[in-house]
């Protein structure tokens, strides 16, 4: 563990804090984060994630310019919610990334871990883009990711990492509740409106 790790680790953190409260603050302090593990992951072999954090990056102002449009709503965000068949297609999606990457990652690299690591990329991503179009079911996949998440970095000796993500467990949980609470909110304030 070492001061760039730990670093990492409290912005990140406070990111995800922000993200629940849905603060458009989330987007630049996740930015901070992502520079950041990029150098870690590339010290832990970890390409997949090395990767997803360099893809970060642009879905870090891609994210900051979505929740900060005109029809973003107010300061609140408007939560939505998938249909069934895209929520379906999104899970297709990571299931045939997963294998794909981890494909990729096992013959042409000495990644260490590389279908889980592919699968937190992958998955990452696919959580990634339905938090910045708000579609609350990103949490779900969170909450996948965070799981398979804490084992490989504690695999790997990235202790303040795993304890990271056991936090982002706990915190994708909470957001998951809270953004479900404002997504039903908002349709009964529709239906009366």
């Amino acid at each position: 563990m070492n001061l760039i790790e730990l670093t990492a680790t409290g912005f990140g953190f406070l990111c995800v804090l922000l993200t629940i409260r849905r603060s458009v603050w989330c987007w630049p302090t996740g930015l901070i984060q992502v520079l950041l593990f990029i150098i870690i992951f590339y010290d832990a072999k970890l390409y997949s994630d090395l990767v997803l954090h360099v893809i970060y990056v642009g879905l870090q102002f891609y994210g900051w310019y979505c929740w900060t449009r005109d029809d973003a709503g107010d300061e609140n965000l408007i939560v939505k919610s998938l249909p069934m068949s895209w929520l379906v297609g999104w899970i297709a999606v990571t299931v045939i990334g997963t294998v794909s990457l981890g494909w990729a990652m096992a013959r042409w690299t000495d990644a260490s871990l590389p279908y889980p690591d592919a699968f937190t990329t992958v998955a990452s991503l696919v959580a990634q883009l339905l938090l910045a179009r708000r579609y609350f079911q990103n949490w779900g996949f969170w909450i996948c990711v965070d799981c398979v998440a804490i084992w490989v970095y504690y695999t790997k000796d990235l202790h303040a990492t795993a304890v990271l993500y056991t936090a982002f467990l706990i915190l994708a949980t909470i957001g998951f509740l809270a953004w479900n609470k404002q997504r039903r909110k908002q349709e009964i304030e529709a239906i009366a409106a």
